[in-house]
């Protein structure tokens, strides 16, 4: 899998935001079938920064209803928590 396939986007929450301020943890929506060696590989090469641990986390997919009945399904994801090394850090909004 390409490094580019790998993370589809960074997630920017407030849980996430202060994550990345406390424990200079960044949050990121990644492909279904990433592993954590992947994704280690892919931050590391993208943003140039030494990543210490990756935490991943899955959820799974959900039937919409509505009345008690079922009427679609909602998308299951993937997010990965990457643990930078100290000093280092990527910045989403540089200057705002």
């Amino acid at each position: 899998m390409d490094i580019t396939q790998v993370i589809i986007k960074p997630l920017l929450t407030e849980k996430s935001t202060l994550l990345k301020d406390i424990d200079n943890k960044v949050t990121f929506l990644v492909h279904p079938k990433a592993n954590k060696y992947q994704i280690k590989s892919a931050v590391e090469e993208l943003f140039g920064v030494r990543v210490e641990r990756v935490n991943v986390v899955r959820k799974r997919p959900r039937a919409l209803k509505r009345f008690g009945k079922v009427v679609g399904k909602k998308a299951g994801s993937k997010k990965a928590y990457v643990t930078l090394a100290p000093g280092d850090k990527i910045e989403f909004f540089e200057g705002v």
